[in-house]
C-alpha cells in the first residue's frame, strides 16, 4: 500500500511544481556555495571591487533567468503557436486561446524566476559579493585614525578590507565595516524574499481572478495538457519508429531484429545520396509531409500494401 501511495504523492508534487521548484532551489543554493568558494576572489582594488562584486551578483541571476525560459518546452510551444510569423495564416486564434496562452506565460515566468531569485537571496544572505562591491563606498570619515590620511590613500585602504590588506591598527574598523555590510546584505535578502513571496501570492490570486476558467475547468485543463503531451510523445515515438522501419526495409531489404532474413539488398550510390539530404517537416505546398531522414526512396503508392510486413517491438 505504501508504494502506490508514495508514487501518488510524488506524482502530485511533480505536477503541482513544488517538487521541481524545491529541487531547483536546492541545486541553486548548492551551486552558489561551490561557485563562491572556487571562483570568487575580490580584487580589493579601487575601481574594480564594485564591478567585480556586482557582476558575480547579477550576471549569474540573468543567465539563470534566460535558461529558465529556454528550458521550458511550453515557452517554445507558445512562441511557435502564437508569436511566430511562420504560423499557418489560415489559423485564427480565439480570444480564449490568447488568454490561456497569457496564463501559461505567467506560469512559465513564475517558474523561471525561481532560480535567479534563489541565487540573489543566497548570495545576499552570505554577503560576500555585496561586501566586495560596497567596500569602496564605506564611510570611515568618523574614525579619528583617518583624519590625517588623504582621500586616495583612504580609498585604497578601505578597498583592501575584504582581503584583509590593512595594518593591524585598522582591524577594529575593518570588522565594523564588514559587520555593517553583512547587515545591509542580509536585510536586502530578507526584503527580496518578502517581496517575492508577496508578488507570488498576489500574482496567483490575480491569475485565478482573471482566468476565464472555473477551478474545475482549470484542473481539467491542466490534466488535459499533461496527458496530451504524454500521449502525443508516445504516439510520435511509435509512428516515427514505424516509418523508419519502412524506410530501412526499402533501403536494406530487411528489418533490424528479425532473425529470418531472406532478402537483403546492397544500397546503390544514388540511395546513399538520397538519404544524405534530410526531408523537411510539412514544408512547401505538399498535402502530405515527409518525416524521414532516410529520403523518399519508398514508393508511396505501395506503402500501404507493405504495412503488414512490419512488426513493431515494444
Amino acid at each position: 500500500m505504501m508504494g502506490p501511495t508514495l508514487n501518488s504523492i510524488v506524482s502530485s508534487l511533480q505536477r503541482s511544481g513544488i517538487f521541481i521548484n524545491s529541487l531547483i532551489t536546492a541545486l541553486t543554493i548548492g551551486g552558489q556555495q561551490v561557485f563562491s568558494s572556487l571562483m570568487f576572489r575580490c580584487p580589493c582594488q579601487v575601481g574594480k571591487n564594485f564591478y567585480y562584486g556586482s557582476a558575480f551578483l547579477v550576471i549569474p541571476a540573468l543567465i539563470l533567468l534566460v535558461a529558465g525560459y529556454a528550458l521550458r518546452s511550453q515557452m517554445w510551444t507558445i512562441t511557435s503557436e502564437y508569436c511566430c510569423r511562420c504560423a499557418p495564416p489560415h489559423r485564427r486564434i480565439s480570444l480564449l486561446e490568447r488568454k490561456l496562452a497569457c496564463l501559461r506565460f505567467f506560469s512559465i515566468t513564475g517558474r523561471a524566476l525561481v532560480a535567479p531569485l534563489t541565487w540573489l537571496a543566497a548570495t545576499l544572505m552570505t554577503g560576500t559579493y555585496y561586501e566586495c562591491a560596497a567596500s569602496e563606498f564605506a564611510s570611515v570619515d568618523h574614525y579619528p585614525v583617518f583624519d590625517n590620511i588623504g582621500a586616495s590613500k583612504r580609498e585604497e585602504i578601505v578597498a583592501g578590507f575584504p582581503c584583509l590588506r590593512s595594518a593591524p591598527s585598522y582591524q577594529e574598523i575593518r570588522d565594523e565595516v564588514a559587520l555593517l555590510h553583512r547587515y545591509q546584505s542580509q536585510m536586502l535578502a530578507w526584503i527580496l524574499i518578502t517581496l517575492a513571496t508577496i508578488a507570488a501570492l498576489v500574482s496567483r490570486c490575480l491569475v485565478r481572478c482573471c482566468s476565464p476558467l472555473t477551478s474545475l475547468q482549470q484542473c481539467y485543463w491542466t490534466n488535459h495538457l499533461h496527458n496530451e503531451r504524454k500521449l502525443f510523445e508516445q504516439a510520435a515515438e511509435q509512428h516515427s519508429r514505424f516509418i523508419i522501419l519502412q524506410r530501412i526495409k526499402k533501403l536494406f531489404g530487411f528489418i533490424p531484429g528479425k532473425e529470418d532474413v531472406k532478402h537483403i539488398r546492397i544500397p546503390s550510390c544514388q540511395d546513399w545520396k538520397d538519404i544524405s539530404v534530410p526531408s523537411l517537416f510539412c514544408m512547401g505546398d505538399d498535402l502530405q509531409g515527409h518525416y524521414s531522414f532516410l529520403g523518399d526512396q519508398v514508393d508511396e503508392h505501395n506503402e500501404e500494401s507493405k504495412l503488414g510486413d512490419i512488426e513493431l517491438k515494444p
